[in-house]
C-alpha cells in the first residue's frame, strides 16, 4: 500500500471516530435536556399542599353568634328602679374564701337614656367613679349590714364604669360582699334607687 493511501485511511478513521463521539455527546445532551424538561414540567404542574388555617382563639365567639354564652334564665328577684330601670338578680353564691357574690343584669325598658347612675355608687366610694358600690346586704338574723368589698386601692369589687344605660340596653351586674355566717340562708339586698328584695343564698 502506498504511503498516501495509508494517510487517507488514517484520516477517514479519525473522522469516523470524531463523528461517533459527537453523536454520543449529542444523544447524552438530548436525554439530559429531556429529563430536565420533564422535571420542570412536574415541578410546575405539581399541586401545592393546602395551607392549614390557624385555629381560632379559644373562647372567641364566631361571627354568626355561636359560642357566645347564653343570657341567664334564672331570675331570683327583680328590683324595680327609676324611669323604667330594673335589676334582675340571677345568683347569690357563697365563694371560697368567705365571699358572697351577687350576679344579675341591669335593664332599661324605657325609650330614653337613663343617666342618673350617681346614687348607685353610694357614699363611701363616691370618689372612685361610676360603680354600684352603694349596694348593701342586711342579715336580719345576725343584725348586721354588709358593704361591697374593695381592693387595696379602694376600688370596689363590683360593676364599674356605668355612667348611663341606653334604651333596651342590658348591663351585667355583680357585687361581692363578705359572706354572712353559714347559718344565714337569706339576706336583704338593696341598691340605691331600686326596691329592696330578700334573696336566698346558695352554696
Amino acid at each position: 500500500m502506498k504511503p498516501e493511501e495509508v494517510d487517507q485511511m488514517i484520516i477517514r478513521r479519525l473522522v469516523q471516530a470524531r463523528s461517533a463521539v459527537i453523536v454520543v455527546a449529542v444523544a447524552v445532551l438530548a436525554v439530559t435536556m429531556v429529563g430536565c424538561g420533564a422535571d420542570g414540567v412536574k415541578d410546575k404542574e405539581a399541586p401545592k399542599a393546602p395551607q392549614s388555617q390557624p385555629p381560632a382563639p379559644s373562647g372567641q365567639a364566631s361571627s354568626n353568634g355561636k359560642g357566645q354564652s347564653a343570657a341567664p334564665t334564672v331570675v331570683i328577684a327583680q328590683l324595680k328602679g327609676q324611669e323604667g330601670m330594673t335589676l334582675e338578680i340571677n345568683s347569690v353564691q357563697r365563694d371560697a374564701g368567705g365571699f358572697l357574690t351577687i350576679n344579675g343584669q341591669l335593664k332599661n325598658a324605657a325609650k330614653k337614656v337613663f343617666s342618673d347612675t350617681a346614687p348607685w355608687r353610694g357614699v363611701e366610694l363616691q370618689g372612685t367613679g361610676e360603680s354600684v358600690a352603694g349596694a348593701t346586704l342586711v342579715d336580719k338574723v345576725g343584725k348586721k349590714r354588709y358593704y361591697v368589698l374593695r381592693d387595696t386601692e379602694s376600688r370596689c369589687l363590683c360593676t364599674t364604669g356605668v355612667s348611663s344605660v341606653d334604651p333596651g340596653q342590658v348591663v351585667p351586674f355583680f357585687a361581692q360582699f363578705p359572706a354572712p355566717p353559714t347559718a344565714t340562708s337569706e339576706v336583704e339586698f338593696s341598691l340605691p334607687t331600686f326596691a329592696t328584695a330578700t334573696v336566698k343564698i346558695s352554696g
